[in-house]
Order: structure tokens, then C-alpha cells, then sequence
């Protein structure tokens, strides 16, 4: 085993998966260190990835967890914002995800998929006017966005807010940074609240406010928390799951081909990019409530514990040949969403969004070429988000 901590660094941010392969071969899980010095342990490998994520001897209680930070160190400071189900174990879990499951429902979802076609198209007209783009911001994100500030009930003219109140919490940022998104969006978010309180919509947020189990309902503060969740959660996975999805195609000119030549592997191919190349590096910290045996290492109680779903998902002992994507491979199996009680409430969401997006553009554009060279391209300082800060790309219409 490595004898000094592994260092979570810029050069790692760029190029994860080089780092994770020699990580896999050393062992299941190894010291750490992020957030400028947090000491932690890193879990690589796909069988203990999976049965981690479901161990109730790791808790996430946001609360307990803020006492295990060493003073000073970044990550002490929290705010009510990370108060919610994410952040929670059972029975406070079981609640919480209960009274939003009653809102979020399959058919919630299902009734967006017009209006996503719509969103979609019209961001295709756009850029095929201009020719050259960079898909995240031309693309990637303003269509998540528009799909949850739809799906809550946000108005049209507080939407792009959200991307900068929301990349503080996700990325590297400083304490002064997150502290001001915090205050922005908690007040956002109240008034907000505050309205769908007095006149409901057709909305998630007027269902969140209003939804009860047996007489219980989501407190005001538990309110705002999930809707930051859901809002954080439902847009920037969501954004890097597409634009890693066509950098991944673009970089495999074959797996294009198969694509675009059988429209119907599409599904398939979406989980294999979730597989390849996830949005998701880092799932949201966890720490031992007792010795935590991993492997031949005994974790003690009390420590912080990081599960890499990116490292998981490359894993050459549960999925052949890892290192290459395949739009043909089985689909299933990948840890892209997680597992367990805390498996992500808006997966279908994301599938949903995705197979679209990625359709369309493929049907619009069938010359469809990167901008840049592969080795310029930068990746968001973030353990959490694993996903690209631009992707310019030029597009070719028939």
C-alpha cells in the first residue's frame, strides 16, 4: 500500500482514471488527502465501492460528520443548505426520501418529456446558426436547467442564477465564496416557498410544500434543503452527463458509427457512458460509525471514508475491458447513480434527458467534430463532479 497519503490534486482533476488505475492495483482502498489537507480513505475498486454504499456502519449524518473535521480545515464550516436527505441516515432518511418520493413520482417525470423535446430542439436551431459552439454552455447546461427550474416551478428570469450559486457548492471554492451562494440562494429559495405556500402550482416545489405522510410534513428548513438538493443534484450531473457523453463519442469515431447506424442502442449506450465516463467522480462523503474492515485494512471508527464511482465503474474485475466504451454492452451494473437507500431519486430524469438530448443532436448534426484538441481540454476542480468546464465543438448541418 501506498505509505504516504494519496494527493487529490489539480494534475488529478485532469486525468482521474490514470491515477485510479494504478490506485485498483495497489488495493481496494487507500489514504487520502482533499479539501487542502482532509485526511480520508478511497475506495477504488467495484466490489467494495458497491458494498460500501449500502453499509449502515457508514453514516452521512451532515451534523455528526461536521465534528469529525479537523479545525480550520475546509469542509468545517457547513450551512442548513447541507441538511438534507443526501446528508442524512435512517430513520431521518427513511422520512425525508418517503415525503419526497410522494411528490417525485414516475409520472412527474414523464409528463416533462414533450416539453424537454421542445427545450431541446430549439437549443439545436440555435446553434446550428452559429455553426461553432461550446456545447456546455450552448447546450449541456442550459437544457438541465431549464428542466428542473420547469420541474420546481422556478421563473424563467431567475434561471441562469443558478449555475453560479450552485458550482460554489460542487467545486473547489473558497469558505467566502460558498457562504455568499448560500445566503443568496437560502433567501431565494424562502421567498420562494413563501409564494407556492400562498398560491400552489403545478409544480414539484408547490407538491414538496404541501406533501404529507400520516399528518408529517417537510419543515420549512427541509424544504429549502431539498430543493438546493434537488436543484444542485438535478442539474450538474445532468449537465456533465451529456457533454462527457459526446466528448466520449467524439473521441471513439466507431462507437459514433454504431450510433448513429442503430438509433435503437441508445438506452444501452447512455448507461454505458454513465459506466465510461460518469458525471460523478467522488459520491458525497461518508465516515465510519465503528472499525470498518476493507480488504486487509481495518478503517477506524470515526474516519472519513470517499467512494469513487469513477474508479468503481472502470473496474476490470466486473466489467471486460474497461478502459473502452461500448454502446453495444450489456447495460446494468454501473455505480454512475450509486446504490442503496441513497441511490439517486432523479436517475429516470437524467436517463430521460439524455436520450434525448444526445438523439437529437445526433440526428441534427450528422458532422459532428471537436474544436479543440482532446489534451487542451480542462475538467472542474471538484472530487464530487467529474465533467468538463467547456467543449467546443463544430457542427455541420445536412
Amino acid at each position: 500500500m501506498t505509505s504516504e497519503p494519496v494527493k487529490l490534486n489539480r494534475a488529478f482533476y485532469q486525468d482521474p482514471h490514470s491515477v485510479y488505475r494504478r490506485l485498483r492495483a495497489e488495493g481496494p482502498v487507500i489514504p487520502a488527502t482533499v479539501y487542502r489537507g482532509l485526511r480520508v480513505w478511497l475506495v477504488t475498486r467495484y466490489a467494495e465501492a458497491k458494498s460500501l454504499l449500502a453499509d449502515p456502519r457508514l453514516s452521512k449524518d451532515a451534523r455528526r460528520a461536521l465534528e469529525l473535521f479537523p479545525a480550520g480545515t475546509a469542509g468545517a464550516h457547513s450551512s442548513a443548505l447541507s441538511f438534507h436527505m443526501l446528508n442524512s441516515d435512517p430513520p431521518d432518511h427513511t422520512r425525508l426520501r418517503t415525503l419526497v418520493n410522494k411528490a417525485f413520482t414516475a409520472r412527474t417525470v414523464a409528463r416533462l418529456r414533450p416539453r424537454i423535446e421542445r427545450i431541446t430542439d430549439d437549443l439545436l436551431d440555435e446553434m446550428a446558426a452559429a455553426g461553432s459552439v461550446d456545447l456546455v454552455k450552448s447546450f449541456a447546461f442550459p437544457l438541465p436547467i431549464a428542466v428542473i427550474c420547469d420541474l420546481l416551478g422556478i421563473p424563467d428570469a431567475d434561471r441562469d442564477k443558478f449555475r453560479a450559486w450552485s458550482k460554489p457548492f460542487v467545486t473547489d471554492a473558497s469558505e467566502d465564496v460558498i457562504r455568499t451562494a448560500h445566503r443568496e440562494l437560502t433567501a431565494f429559495f424562502t421567498g420562494l416557498i413563501a409564494a407556492k405556500r400562498a398560491a400552489p402550482g403545478d409544480d414539484l416545489l408547490s407538491e414538496l410544500v404541501h406533501v404529507s405522510d400520516e399528518g408529517d410534513r417537510l419543515s420549512q428548513d427541509e424544504v429549502v434543503s431539498m430543493v438546493f438538493l434537488l436543484l444542485v443534484a438535478g442539474h450538474e450531473t445532468t449537465v456533465n452527463l451529456i457533454a462527457n457523453s459526446v466528448l466520449t463519442l467524439l473521441l471513439h469515431p466507431d462507437q459514433l458509427a454504431a450510433l448513429r447506424a442503430d438509433p435503437s442502442l441508445l438506452p444501452g449506450a447512455v448507461e454505458e457512458f454513465l459506466r465510461f465516463e460518469g458525471p460523478v467522480n467522488i459520491a458525497t462523503l461518508r465516515f465510519t460509525d465503528e472499525p470498518v474492515r476493507v480488504g486487509d485494512v481495518e478503517i477506524p471508527a470515526g474516519e472519513f471514508v470517499m467512494i469513487s464511482l469513477l474508479a468503481a465503474n472502470r473496474d476490470g474485475d466486473r466489467f471486460p475491458h474497461p478502459e473502452l466504451p461500448d454502446v453495444t454492452r450489456p447495460s446494468g451494473g454501473h455505480l454512475a447513480f450509486g446504490h442503496g437507500i441513497h441511490y439517486c431519486i432523479g436517475a429516470p430524469l437524467a436517463r430521460m434527458e439524455a436520450e434525448i438530448a444526445l438523439g437529437r443532436l445526433l440526428a441534427r448534426f450528422p458532422s459532428l467534430e471537436l474544436g479543440a484538441e482532446p489534451a487542451t481540454l480542462k475538467w472542474t476542480l471538484s472530487t464530487l463532479i467529474h465533467g468538463l468546464d467547456t467543449l467546443p465543438v463544430h457542427l455541420l448541418p445536412p
